[in-house]
């Protein structure tokens, strides 16, 4: 078995990006397997804590308003021959940006649950004496002029990790925190030289890539889980949930126009030249106008794509439109045609 110290940066970047889903599924089915477990200091747990508010919100707030300003100036000095193009493809990004909220909030949930299943390790009173060690000594993460206390902690805590280790166990310490972490000169994949000592080319590794340490432990799985978690279905465009709801109408309307058109060959409702209110009339002109748009559904869509309905169909083609309209800001049962 791996025992993974997985660094709390590499964990809000997985919330971060909604593209690491597949990885964060990788992760729980390698975990449910018990083919790898993890190294989680309780600091670990209150930073990711700490962190998780802004993660969403400041995501979706950035991207907002980078968004916002390049629209502005598209509309304002764009060629006017693709300016509407490129502004329709900035408006399907807008469009999507909610969603890539909701994908943090959801990834959150998940690195939560991984958290309440695992041994959450408090931090020993040695430890803590070790990491304030490295700051008087200026060994890294103390080696910049910043409070690397934490990170401090955490390299002391998988020291005790390698230091306790079983033969049959492998370890890992993954981070995407290279200034701190990496060596400052050479290839960032090599470890500092304060901290190398903890690691080998094969008991224990270091990583600055979460996906490239799960494909060393588990190499030909980790590509089968990740093709499984990295099929997703993917959200309408916003263009074409507009024609979609455009289609709806027209055909609704049809619908309407043909059983208006059989109450009046009944003579239930009489065709007029003004409409001053009686009761079931229909103006001639508004009437004439009617027959011709729905002369020209027939000829877009073909008689044998308009109906007739039976009572399902009809239900269905409602129900389309109500979720449709919602989707774009209307309020459900909006009907109209």
């Amino acid at each position: 078995m791996f025992k993974l110290l997985i660094d709390t940066c590499v964990w809000l970047d997985i919330a971060k990006d909604y593209q690491q889903q597949a990885l964060l599924g990788g992760i729980e089915e390698l975990l449910h397997q018990k083919k790898i477990s993890l190294i989680l200091p309780q600091t670990i747990c209150d930073e990711f804590a700490r962190n998780k508010a802004k993660i969403a919100k400041d995501g979706c707030k950035s991207q907002t308003d980078i968004l916002k300003r390049t629209k502005d100036i598209i509309h304002k000095f764009g060629d006017p021959k693709k300016k509407n193009s490129v502004l329709d493809q900035l408006n399907e990004v807008d469009y999507k940006i909610p969603l890539l909220g909701e994908s943090a909030i959801e990834s959150i949930k998940r690195i939560e649950k991984i958290f309440a299943s695992a041994n959450v390790l408090s931090v020993p009173d040695y430890i803590k004496l070790r990491a304030a060690q490295r700051a008087i000594d200026k060994k890294a993460p103390f080696h910049r002029q910043r409070n690397g206390i934490d990170d401090s902690i955490l390299i002391e805590m998988y020291a005790d990790s390698v230091h306790n280790a079983k033969p049959s166990e492998r370890l890992a310490f993954v981070t995407h925190n290279t200034k701190d972490f990496s060596h400052p000169t050479d290839n960032n994949k090599l470890p500092h030289p304060d901290i190398a000592v903890l690691f080998s080319r094969v008991k224990s590794l270091y990583f600055i890539s979460l996906g490239e340490a799960m494909k060393r432990i588990a190499p030909d799985q980790i590509s089968d889980l990740m093709l499984e978690y990295e099929w997703t279905e993917e959200s309408r465009r916003l263009a074409e949930i507009i024609d979609a709801v455009s289609e709806l109408l027209d055909k609704i309307w049809y619908n309407r126009h043909q059983n208006l058109r059989i109450r009046i060959e009944r003579s239930e409702i009489k065709l007029v030249e003004k409409d001053e209110g009686q009761r079931n009339v229909c103006q001639r002109d508004i009437w004439q106008g009617a027959q011709k748009a729905a002369k020209s559904l027939e000829k877009k869509y073909g008689l044998q794509d308009l109906g007739p309905w039976d009572d399902f169909e009809w239900g269905m083609l409602n129900g389309k439109l109500s979720a449709l309209r919602w989707v774009l800001g209307e309020e459900w049962d909006m009907l109209d045609t």
